[in-house]
């Protein structure tokens, strides 16, 4: 059985005319004690900003710019993480030690040169997240003296990467300044900034 299709008809745009966007949802204020899940990016909701590892740091700093993060998952040609790069390693001392160690120009400098590879990479369990609560992780955190956190999710088809943690979404989420959040070197006077 053959369908006739019918063209629709068209019309003019006219002047000032938006696009459609999603309605705004800000971070959800939590507690200390509230579950981590709260707080965690969760990567079967939100989609991971990467990168491969041959493309410039240039490229790299501008892609963490344009997409409002500042941690990049490194991948390889099957979609494999291969290493984690963060804004600190793009605008820290990585690039200057890697050009004084093998010459070059900055814009010789590929991700894989500065990225911390996954071989270093530490990670916490899915699990035990399920588990925890925003202290916990904020705990874990400032003890690592970290601005991110990796959650692997063990599943029988294999490991995957479930989720993120930022301090910078932690502090913003617990209503405390970025600064205050990061310098913090305990939970006890990450909770005093919040009294």
């Amino acid at each position: 059985m053959t369908q006739k299709y019918s063209a629709l008809p068209h019309s003019s745009l006219g002047p000032h005319v938006r696009h459609c966007r999603p309605p705004h949802h800000p971070e959800a204020k939590v507690s200390p004690d509230a579950p981590a899940l709260e707080v965690m990016t969760d990567l079967e909701r939100v989609r991971a900003v990467s990168i491969p590892a041959h493309a410039g740091i240039d490229a790299a700093n501008q892609h963490m710019m344009v997409n409002g993060v500042r941690l990049l998952l490194v991948l390889d040609d099957d979609e494999y993480i291969i290493g984690l790069l963060t804004a600190s390693d793009v605008m820290g001392e990585r690039p200057i030690q890697h050009l004084q160690r093998f010459g070059g120009t900055f814009t010789d400098i590929r991700v894989a040169d500065i990225m911390t590879p996954w071989e270093r990479l530490e990670v916490l369990e899915y699990e035990d997240v399920a588990r925890a609560r925003v202290g916990d992780i904020v705990e874990t955190l400032t003890t690592a003296a970290r601005q991110h956190a990796l959650v692997v999710e063990r599943r029988a088809g294999g490991d995957a990467v479930r989720g993120i943690f930022s301090a910078t979404q932690i502090g913003r989420q617990l209503g405390i300044g970025i600064v205050s959040a990061c310098k913090a070197q305990t939970f006890a006077e990450l909770e005093a900034a919040l009294v």
